[in-house]
Formats: structure tokens, C-alpha cells, sequence
């Protein structure tokens, strides 16, 4: 499988894939289902899914190169897509299971966490989906990938957590800085059970990628079913 996705993903597409991973798994509700099971598919037209289509292209790429040879599940193929974006960039090496079923229908709308959270209900949907405040923050760490201004956007590193910590869009005398994170970044920063991860991680780079690597597992294994 990776060998199929090195022949389609580049650095500039890394981002999109990583991010397909969140909106496919994020989906997760402990009481309604979802999760990691390929659903994203049926779930494009969605304004929180918008551009994750051209994701989609690029691994059906990727399964057009396995035809024949495996049969990979949207799933799987999202999962590990991920993982191997992460390489791509730079980062960690992340194992990933295989034999995740696929969804036949959409998940329900409405659980993924939306852009304008203060942290407080940010740490309520993440622990809704059985992840510590700790895991929440390392796993806000992959945006240091794409365009939204944290250090070089092709390189999976702890800048994140040095752009956080400097708090540029509080400079008035910064126009660009305004551009710089989500909303939803920017309030970590100002949490106390967030500040001393991010100060962990903007110290540690082997730390927050161990700690990623963790949480990216349980991530992609959300709600997930399993062949056989």
C-alpha cells in the first residue's frame, strides 16, 4: 500500500491527506457510531469537508496502482495515507493495522469540532472521543502542516508549538499574523491543562512525536471494525 501512495503523494498533498484522516475518524461519537470506516467517501459535500475531494482523486490513484493485486479498504487506504504523509514531510514513522471494514453510508453530521471552540468545549469533544487533554494537544500539532502560517508548511515538526507560544496574531502592527492558525489553535495557548503540553512539545520534538505517534494510532482505530 505505501508503495502504491509514494508513486501519487507529494509534500504539497500531504496536508489534504492527513486531514481526510481527522474529518474520516473524527466523525466518532462513543453513544452514535462513526469513526474510522472509510465514510468521508459519501460525506464531500459537507462545507467542514470542503476540498477533501481532491484527497479522494489522489487515492484513487493509489488504488488504481493496487488493482488486482490487493483489495484495500477506503479506510486502510485513508489510515495509512496519513501515516505515510507524515514520513513524507519528515516525521515519524507511524505502523498501521490493517483490516478496517468500510461503511456503506454516511456518518452522521455535526461531531466533528468546528473551527470557533473556546478550549474548554474543544476538551469536552476530544475526551467525548476518548482522548486526554495531553493527547488533544499533540494531535493540534499536525497542523503544522498546510497553509496556516506554523513554520514550513511541508515539514511535519514542533513548530506549531513555537508559533503558539509566540502569539503573533496578537500583534496589531502584523496584518498577516490575523491569517495565522484557526481560531481553535489560538485558544490552546490561553488553557492552563493545554499551556504546558505545548511548552513540553515546543521543547521536545522526540517527545511530541512519540506522544503523536500514540494518539494517531488511536486515532485511525476509532469506532473502527474489523475483518473477521
Amino acid at each position: 500500500i505505501r508503495e502504491a501512495l509514494r508513486k501519487v503523494v507529494s509534500k504539497q498533498k500531504a496536508p489534504g491527506l492527513l486531514r481526510l484522516v481527522f474529518h474520516d475518524a473524527g466523525t466518532f461519537s462513543a453513544s452514535k457510531g462513526g469513526g474510522m470506516n472509510g465514510s468521508i467517501i459519501y460525506e464531500l459535500e459537507r462545507p467542514e469537508n470542503a476540498g477533501l475531494e481532491r484527497s479522494i482523486k489522489v487515492l484513487n490513484k493509489a488504488r488504481g496502482e493496487l488493482e488486482g493485486s490487493l483489495h484495500v479498504s477506503w479506510a486502510d487506504l485513508i489510515a495509512v495515507a496519513g501515516s505515510e504523509a507524515i514520513v513524507i514531510c519528515g516525521g515519524p514513522f507511524i505502523p498501521v493495522k490493517l483490516g478496517r471494514l468500510d461503511s456503506s453510508v454516511a456518518d452522521i453530521q455535526g461531531e466533528l469540532p468546528s473551527e470557533d471552540l473556546n478550549a474548554v468545549a474543544l476538551k469536552k469533544i476530544f475526551q467525548s472521543k476518548g482522548f486526554s487533554t495531553q493527547e488533544m494537544v499533540a494531535l493540534s500539532g499536525a497542523h503544522t502542516l498546510g497553509s496556516k502560517g506554523f513554520g514550513n508548511p511541508t515539514v511535519f515538526d514542533n513548530s506549531y508549538y513555537d508559533v503558539l507560544l509566540k502569539m503573533p496574531w496578537s500583534d496589531p502592527d502584523n496584518k498577516m499574523a490575523s491569517m495565522i492558525g484557526l481560531p481553535s489553535d489560538r485558544v490552546l495557548v490561553s488553557d492552563k491543562e493545554c499551556l504546558p503540553w505545548i511548552q513540553v512539545y515546543k521543547r521536545d520534538q522526540s517527545k511530541f512525536y512519540t506522544d503523536f505517534t500514540l494518539a494517531y494510532t488511536k486515532l485511525v482505530n476509532l469506532g473502527a471494525q474489523w475483518e473477521g
